[in-house]
């Protein structure tokens, strides 16, 4: 019996490569603002987290996964960014994930996994990084506290990416210059690519990672942990 999936955002970027990675050997389901390149073979549910209600009769009675793509970077001086920024940057990565996790508890299967994402400069303090940082540390605590709680019933991870080439990074992988300084900021010398992080999101909701709970993985290039420049 192929396990039911739900991610929500999965249209672009990391959620789509994820989709793409999920859909040979599982139901998936997308919900998100945008269909455009996901396969046939994805139910997709029309969705945005920052105005809609989530409707869960689209989805199965039983979900065997679960993943929650949406995010931001705003990335300005902290004198520059208004509350405004900090709120929505909240509503969108935080109280959205924790809005959908409400919805969707009573459907998660013993057994089950969560993955939710933050970013590297939670753990290693980036200027410029204020508001985002705040929002997904936010992910990572009540991550911790949901698979202590939830335990052995239910696996919740976070992995924790560096700059990854995606829509949403657009503006700060725009030409060859800025591409070639991102890379060389990283140990392996390059920005990630959306299937790095789609492979090890596909592993934490996989059977392969069943004595994993509660971690914050580190998918960052060597960038949280190593000093080679």
């Amino acid at each position: 019996m192929k396990k039911n999936i739900l991610l929500i955002g999965g249209s672009h970027g990391i959620g789509l490569s994820l989709a793409n990675i999920l859909q040979a050997d599982h139901s998936v389901y997308v919900a998100s603002r945008t269909k455009d390149s996901l396969d046939e073979n994805v139910t997709y549910i029309p969705f945005d987290v920052m105005s809609d209600d989530f409707n869960t009769a689209d989805l199965p009675d039983k979900l065997h996964g679960f993943a929650y793509c949406p995010g931001s970077i705003n990335l300005k001086p902290f004198k520059m960014m208004s509350m405004e920024t900090f709120e929505e940057d909240m509503r969108l990565n935080f109280f959205g994930l924790v809005k959908i996790v409400k919805e969707i508890m009573p459907r998660m299967i013993d057994g089950a996994s969560m993955v939710f994402f933050s970013t590297v400069a939670v753990g290693t303090g980036m200027p410029f990084h204020t508001s985002v940082a705040a929002a997904k540390g936010a992910i990572e605590g009540f991550a911790k506290s949901l698979a202590a709680e939830y335990a052995p019933k239910l696996r919740v991870n976070v992995i924790a990416p560096s700059l990854v080439d995606t829509p949403l990074a657009d503006r700060l992988l725009n030409n060859d210059k800025k591409r070639e300084k991102m890379a060389e900021r990283h140990p392996l010398k390059r920005v990630g690519e959306a299937a790095d992080i789609g492979q090890i999101a596909a592993f934490l909701l996989s059977d392969n990672s069943t004595w994993m709970t509660g971690q914050i993985v580190g998918v960052d290039g060597g960038m949280s942990t190593l000093n080679v420049n």
